[in-house]
């Protein structure tokens, strides 16, 4: 089932969410709808805080926009093949490498696009769907994706990185989500 994305100005985005046990009440449907809702909405990761839930779960599948790129494209993201993975209950214990910039968009913040600068690489501590302990070394678009959807489940969003003076000039477009005046070809939901 496709799940509405929760839209700039609730407040659920804005809350550090919570670790969750493996008897979280219907995880494994959950996990399907997000995937579902993931691809109906064309992203490449998705936290439990954009569907309205403030748990610490998130999905990542960096491998089917790296598939779509050129071969001069892909040669700029070295051995990064992309992942297909669930985190639940994560934790970044390291950053590392130079932080590059990159073009940044969310599903909760509609039709705004923005340069955000983040490190090369993360290593992740994480369980998967089926609540195994794994750790992980990510670099180029699957580290800045994981680190993305690591923000939602901290409470940050991109939009955050951004110097001041460009988000004053965000602030209009901002409000408009806040209010629900943006059309998008996915399922929203708004603020009240």
């Amino acid at each position: 089932m496709v799940l509405p994305i929760t839209a700039y100005g609730n407040p659920v985005l804005r809350k550090k969410a919570e670790d969750i046990q493996a008897n979280y009440p219907g995880l494994q449907e959950l996990i399907a709808n997000m995937w579902e809702t993931l691809y109906a909405s064309h992203g490449v990761g998705l936290a439990a805080p954009q569907v309205n839930l403030p748990i610490r779960l998130f999905l990542v599948d960096s491998s089917h926009v790296l598939e779509q790129l050129e071969d001069k494209e892909r040669e700029e993201y070295g051995d990064d093949r992309g992942i297909k993975s669930v985190f639940i209950n994560a934790k970044v214990v390291d950053l590392n490498g130079s932080p590059w910039a990159y073009e940044e968009g969310c599903l909760s913040i509609p039709k705004i696009r923005e340069d955000v600068d983040r490190p090369e690489t993360v290593t992740i501590e994480y369980l998967d769907e089926q609540f195994q302990p794994r750790k992980g070394t990510f670099s180029g678009l699957t580290a800045r994706v994981i680190q993305h959807e690591y923000d939602h489940i901290e409470g940050k969003l991109f939009i955050d990185y951004l110097k001041p003076l460009k988000k004053r000039l965000l602030k209009k477009r901002l409000e408009d989500i806040v209010k629900g005046k943006v059309s998008v070809d996915y399922k929203m939901q708004f603020a009240k």
